[in-house]
């Protein structure tokens, strides 16, 4: 059984950084594609980022292009994402989620985090 664990979630200023890192445990080929993705208040889930272990594939969404880095540890076990110029808009629940499709849908997903929050104030 695979099971995921957010850290580093907190609150920071606009323009400021914050680093998550999901630890990934029972990792099998069940959980070979991971994402995070975020969920606002009222809003529905939204993709973020995905990452193959080994960083073979690599893909973010358009509003965090540039500013969000995904990235895999094999050693460690751990995917973490690394969010700098940080919005008001990216304030939300971040969750980690692991898979076996290349994909930017939820339900793509079969394993996932309890979240972290993210709160950044202007």
């Amino acid at each position: 059984q695979v099971q995921l664990v957010e850290s580093g979630g907190g609150s920071v200023q606009a323009g400021g950084s914050l680093r998550l890192s999901c630890a990934v445990s029972g990792r099998t080929f069940s959980s070979s594609v991971m994402g995070w993705f975020r969920q606002a208040p009222g809003k529905e889930r939204e993709f973020v980022a995905r990452i193959t272990w080994g960083a073979a594939s690599i893909y973010y969404a358009d509003s965090v292009k540039g500013r969000f880095t995904i990235s895999s540890d094999n050693a460690k076990n751990t995917v973490d994402l690394q969010m700098n110029s940080l919005k008001p808009e990216d304030t939300a629940v971040y969750y980690c989620a692991a898979g076996i499709t290349v994909t930017t849908i939820p339900r793509g997903y079969r394993y996932w985090g309890q979240g972290t929050q993210v709160t950044v104030s202007s």
